[in-house]
Formats: structure tokens, C-alpha cells, sequence
């Protein structure tokens, strides 16, 4: 954490299947006097000084709806929502609880959570799962039959690539399962 001139930066890694928790996050750092600017590779956010307010920070994934950006934007703009930036195909918004009608969002229902969720694994998790498939598990089944002498060092490399691979897609699949079950479909 850097702190001048009433900026901060942050570095913080969030998976693909943690919009949830990096939405939190950003409230959080609102509450305590601290305004969501940008978020730049790999996971630095910075953040501006501010008087300390509950502000709604969402997230959408919808690559097509930045394809005609003036027209995705009003429409969360009309709603009351203040478009912050696009990162990574996501979409960031926020808005202060004060000027909520109730548990606002920008998902009316699960439905649109699922499809967003659906967006992403076309988006994101296909590629992922694709180079898994075709990197990743032949690498590591090719160094442990390797006699070489960088084999440990390699066979180490791929199992901490799959070990993370893994593990986002196993989040993201939870995550989608739950949602699923919640919408009964």
C-alpha cells in the first residue's frame, strides 16, 4: 500500500469468480475515506481521498454491451449508476446507498447473475479450460516422464499452473452451480 498527496494504490489479486468479494472490497475501502479511481494490471487499484460515504460498488461482465459503450452506459447511468472504468471486460459502477430505493443492483434477479455468469465462462473460462487442456496437462504429464535435469523445476512450474488453473475453475463452478440451484434451473 502507497499512500501521497491523498492518493492511495493497493495491490490486490482477485480471481475472475471474485467480483463478489472485489465489489465488498471497493465499498469497503469507500467507507473508510477512500474513492475507487481505476485498477490497472496486475491488480493495482487506486483509490482518491474522500469525505467516507457507503457507496455500492457492482461489477458487470458483458463484453457485447461495451460493443455499443454509449448506449450500455446510459442505461446504467439512467438508473442512477456512475460508470467508473472497463477492466478486463468487466465493467465498474458504484453508487452511494443514499440515493438507493432499497437492496439496489444492477442484477434485478438471478436469472441476469446467471447470465452474466454465462458470459463469463464463454468469455473467460473456455479459454482457461482450453489452455489447461492443451498446455498445462500435457506439460505436466511430459515432465513426469522427463529424465532431464531441469525436470523438478518444471514438473514444480506446471503443478502450481494447474493447481491455480484448477482452482478458478472449480470457483467459478461453484459459484455457477449455487446460482443455478438458487434460480431452481
Amino acid at each position: 500500500m502507497k499512500e501521497k498527496n491523498g492518493t492511495k494504490t493497493e495491490l490486490r489479486i482477485f480471481t475472475i469468480a471474485d467480483w463478489e468479494r472485489e465489489q465488498e472490497y471497493l465499498r469497503k475501502r469507500h467507507r473508510e475515506g477512500w474513492k475507487f479511481v481505476r485498477v490497472d494490471l496486475p491488480g493495482i487499484y487506486h483509490f482518491l481521498k474522500c469525505q467516507p460515504e457507503d457507496v455500492v460498488y457492482q461489477l458487470d461482465y458483458n463484453p457485447e454491451g461495451l460493443a455499443h459503450k454509449e448506449e450500455y452506459i446510459q442505461m446504467f447511468k439512467d438508473c442512477g449508476w456512475e460508470y467508473i472504468q472497463e477492466f478486463g471486460g468487466y465493467s465498474y459502477f458504484c453508487k452511494p446507498v443514499s440515493e438507493m430505493k432499497g437492496n439496489e443492483e444492477i442484477f434485478c434477479d438471478n436469472e441476469s447473475r446467471l447470465d452474466m455468469l454465462r458470459r463469463m465462462f464463454a468469455g473467460r473460462y473456455l479459454p482457461i479450460f482450453i489452455i489447461l487442456m492443451l498446455l498445462i496437462l500435457p506439460n505436466l504429464y511430459t515432465q513426469f516422464h522427463s529424465p532431464g535435469a531441469d525436470t523438478p523445476i518444471l514438473l514444480a512450474l506446471f503443478l502450481i499452473l494447474f493447481v491455480i488453473y484448477a482452482g478458478v475453475t472449480a470457483s467459478f463452478g461453484y459459484h455457477y452451480w449455487k446460482l443455478k440451484k438458487q434460480t431452481g434451473r
